[in-house]
């Protein structure tokens, strides 16, 4: 298949880079101001992943668009501007294959309703989720990832074509849920940071438990099956997101607590305000991503907030 690849950041760049490793012809595309497309013309690797010779690497979205499958791995609150920027092209009979986690803050819209709001009706969309980091897989970890589309043929499609020894793919049975819970797991990936700040990681266990139940009452609450937030979209993404090294959620979080500098795209930062404004119109109690969201935009105070946690009227657990 001829796959495009747009976003060439470090998980855009595996994708790209696993998906030829399975036999694919893949064009990486990064805008000339990008400097990571740059860094990859000139020495074809960003010191994780490694691009053969047969990887196609340009700045021009032209011949991007030609290929069949596009794989669209760029941070949420930008794919708006990206099928804006598509409209000229008029695309047709391509499948949209988006590969980040988030929901756009403005719209309150899932990542796969902005993608259709621009180019639905001639086109398939589908979600790629789920646990695992570029350094981990680079080195022979396998995992499970979940592909997730409103298109059965497309969807069955994906999983056989993309599966291999490295990942083995899912399918997914519900859109709603499977983004709302990929989303959703960036915004505990912080609180947990914000655990390790300050040194009680021991937490985390109580965190995974209750982050996971208001999750599914958000994504019930939007239309799709609770039981999702119980899968690979994002409980089963805890391990990655909430305890591992590689996450920038994570990593954010804890930064944020100890009042280091974080460079790094952290979605969750963005998907607190997003939830924020959903669950409150839904109205629908969340006190773990309402915690972040009041650290991280109202500057309260995080020790406070996290106490605070503890104080709610006890009840029972389901």
């Amino acid at each position: 298949m001829t796959i495009s690849v747009i976003g060439c950041g470090r998980w855009g760049a595996f994708i790209a880079w696993y998906l030829d490793s399975i036999g694919n012809t893949v064009t990486v595309y990064g805008p000339e101001e990008a400097p990571q497309i740059h860094e990859f013309i000139n020495t074809r690797t960003n010191g994780t992943v490694t691009f053969h010779d047969r990887v196609r690497l340009n700045t021009s979205l032209t011949e991007a668009m030609k290929s069949d499958i596009i794989v669209i791995s760029i941070p949420s609150q930008n794919l708006r501007s990206l099928m804006q920027e598509m409209i000229p092209f008029a695309p047709e009979n391509k499948t949209f294959v988006l590969c980040m986690k988030g929901i756009e803050i403005k719209s309150g819209k899932r990542l796969s309703q902005v993608v259709a709001e621009y180019h639905g009706r001639n086109n398939a969309i589908a979600v790629w989720i789920g646990p695992g980091h570029p350094q981990e897989f680079i080195n022979g970890i396998p995992n499970c990832m979940v592909i997730d589309s409103e298109n059965e043929e497309v969807k069955t499609h994906l999983v056989q074509a993309f599966s291999s020894p490295l990942i083995r793919f899912y399918y997914g049975a519900d859109l709603i849920g499977n983004e709302f819970g990929a989303a959703l797991k960036n915004v505990i990936g912080i609180a947990a940071g914000m655990l390790d700040g300050y040194g009680v990681s021991s937490l985390k266990g109580a965190l995974m438990s209750r982050a996971t139940s208001e999750v599914a009452k958000l994504i019930s609450a939007m239309g799709g099956d609770g039981r999702s937030a119980y899968g690979l979209c994002h409980l089963g993404d805890y391990e990655a997101t909430v305890f591992s090294k590689y996450s920038h959620n994570r990593a954010f979080g804890e930064a944020f607590i100890k009042g280091e500098s974080f460079e790094a795209l952290a979605e969750g930062y963005y998907t607190a305000e997003a939830v924020h404004r959903i669950a409150k119109k839904a109205r629908v109690d969340m006190p773990i991503c309402e915690a972040v969201y009041a650290i991280l935009y109202e500057k309260a105070e995080p020790h406070d907030v996290l106490l605070s946690l503890f104080s709610r009227a006890i009840k029972k657990e389901f």
